[in-house]
């Protein structure tokens, strides 16, 4: 077996020249990602490719913002119309909630690239999916 860090060949769980798990399989992008995988912990998210972390944090940001202006139309309801209290904290509480997994994913994109993107948008992904597929055929 072959260290996919160094190349040297190996018989061994860690490699003998640099260290590396051989055990560990390398984060893949995946073809399809569903919402829910976005709401996962730190270590789970961990092991998602980059690309596909920076796709949940493209959704989680609109999820944000939908979340937000939903929020602010009901603070400038007219006094007419009432919405409960239990839907305004709910919204809240959801708010809160994607903002800290959006933080999360940013976190974790902080310590792979160094820096979190300020916008995550098709033109980037399809760029870096370019990239990715012109590394792999090398």
């Amino acid at each position: 077996m072959k260290c996919p860090y160094c190349q040297t060949e190996e018989q061994k769980k860690y490699c003998s020249f640099c260290g590396a798990d051989l055990t560990q399989d390398r984060p893949k992008i995946k073809q399809y990602l569903s919402e829910e995988e976005a709401y996962q912990k730190q270590p789970i998210l961990a092991t998602y490719h980059t690309y596909d972390l920076l796709r949940m944090l493209q959704f989680l940001r609109q999820e944000r913002t939908d979340s937000y202006k939903q929020m602010q139309m009901v603070r400038k309801a007219p006094e007419s119309v009432s919405v409960p209290s239990d839907i305004n904290s709910f919204a809240q509480h959801l708010y809160r909630e994607q903002t800290a997994y959006m933080k999360i994913i940013e976190g974790i994109l902080i310590d792979r690239l160094g820096y979190k993107p300020k916008r995550v948008d098709n033109k980037l992904l399809n760029a870096l999916k370019a990239k990715i597929e012109r590394s792999n055929h090398l």
